[in-house]
């Protein structure tokens, strides 16, 4: 039988409570093929111990040389700057590792991280990383990974907004509410089942919703809070990744761009392409870009259906910083780039992987954990590698990808 995983993730935030609450609250656990415990620990076990060096007197008392699966709430670094799980990994052979969270202290890649450099490390589903958040709630509000670096987005949340609009449609959701249906079809689903409304009238309401929170957010959209501020060469990016896409020049092609916001990045990337067709949910953006490229074409549609849009009609798909969004459908979007697009031609989207600390002009890397105010350094490359595998299940073949200082692109061809 194969260990339960999601039980032994929460097995192992039980642990971590039983230090003492002033703290740092970390658990592990090792766990048999035959789903049994092996062993485990906690910072604090040991007075002035971490978790570690507990966990390692245990492997070597029972003379442990293997392990089916390791999991551990807290990737933690040791006084001396290294991976504690690197060290464990060195010790003992483990096929499978999952992970909650990265050391608050983290604020850049490191090398020796085995979460960035080991394949296959597996992440603690969203809930259960609040849970370890709060437990280490001061050391992580103390912290540099926190939004609050970012006046702009921290707030501005698309979660709060939406639940603000539906609430003056009639239905009362919380932000909670709307944090733990974070896709249209469960947020629409929540409604019908809490207000007894049919499932189009729910599904039109999110969709207005959605609209006007990214509208709110994005349309007058101010660069002096983007992580791009602190990276000049972002466009510069990006053409070298068309490049290793395509030998046309962008002048020569079709392109869709889904996703325009307020317009900054297209303006810089497509100002001189007379076949552009942009698409988008928040009108007031569409209506930015048309005053900025007044021959392009506009279409008001969410990445996740672009029926308005006929099969194979484009030769490069762009869509930037917008698979990472709120109550995005990845695979939706997907399937609807791979039917637009002839076969052959490009798309490229990126993830993006950091926000700007306005007072000091530097990218604090990651993405935001949906309803916390923390940025999960390791966020970006899950979701990166996460719409990877989308672009493969629906049609598309020659997936790489190219990670930069500011976020993380994906490129493929259709098949």
């Amino acid at each position: 039988m194969s260990p339960d995983s999601t039980y032994w993730m929460n097995h192992v935030i039980e642990v971590a409570r039983r230090e003492s609450p002033s703290g740092q609250r970390v658990g592990v656990a090792l766990v048999s093929p035959h789903d049994e415990l092996i062993c485990s620990a906690f910072d604090g076990e040991v007075r002035g111990a971490s978790w570690f060096p507990i966990l390692r007197r245990r492997i070597q008392e029972f003379g442990i040389s293997s392990a089916h699966s390791v999991y551990l709430t807290i990737n933690t670094l040791s006084g001396a700057g290294s991976f504690e799980l690197a060290e464990l990994l060195s010790a003992v052979r483990i096929d499978k590792v999952y992970v909650g969270l990265p050391d608050p202290a983290l604020t850049n890649y490191l090398s020796g991280d085995p979460v960035t450099e080991r394949g296959h490390v597996l992440r603690f589903p969203d809930d259960l990383q609040r849970q370890i958040l709060v437990q280490n709630r001061d050391l992580y509000a103390a912290s540099e990974q926190s939004i609050e670096c970012n006046p702009h987005y921290s707030t501005h949340r698309i979660s709060e907004a939406v639940s603000a609009k539906l609430m003056s449609m009639g239905f009362a959701l919380t932000r909670s509410d709307v944090n733990a249906h974070r896709g249209r079809v469960a947020l629409a689903s929540l409604i019908c089942t809490r207000y007894g409304t049919e499932y189009q009238e729910a599904e039109r309401a999110v969709g207005d919703a959605l609209a006007a929170a990214f509208d709110a957010k994005y349309g007058t959209y101010d660069y002096a809070y983007d992580a791009r501020a602190a990276n000049a060469g972002w466009a510069d990016d990006f053409m070298a990744v068309y490049r290793r896409s395509s030998t046309r020049a962008l002048t020569e092609v079709s392109i869709l761009n889904v996703g325009v916001g307020a317009g900054h990045e297209a303006a810089a990337l497509f100002s001189d392409c007379p076949r552009i067709t942009f698409a988008d949910i928040a009108e007031s953006g569409l209506a930015s870009i048309s005053k900025r490229i007044p021959l392009s074409r506009t279409v008001v549609a969410s990445a996740e259906d672009l029926s308005a849009l006929p099969d194979d009609s484009f030769d490069l798909y762009v869509s930037l910083r917008t698979y990472n969004s709120s109550f995005f459908d990845t695979s939706a979007a997907a399937s609807e780039a791979h039917r637009v697009l002839k076969p052959g031609a490009v798309i490229i989207v990126s993830v993006a992987n950091g926000f700007l600390y306005t007072q000091r002009g530097c990218v604090v890397p990651g993405l935001i954990i949906p309803g916390t105010e923390f940025v999960d350094l390791y966020r970006g490359m899950d979701t990166a590698n996460l719409i990877g595998a989308e672009l493969d299940g629906a049609g598309f073949k020659d997936v790489r990808m190219f990670p930069t200082s500011t976020e993380i692109y994906l490129s493929a061809v259709a098949a």
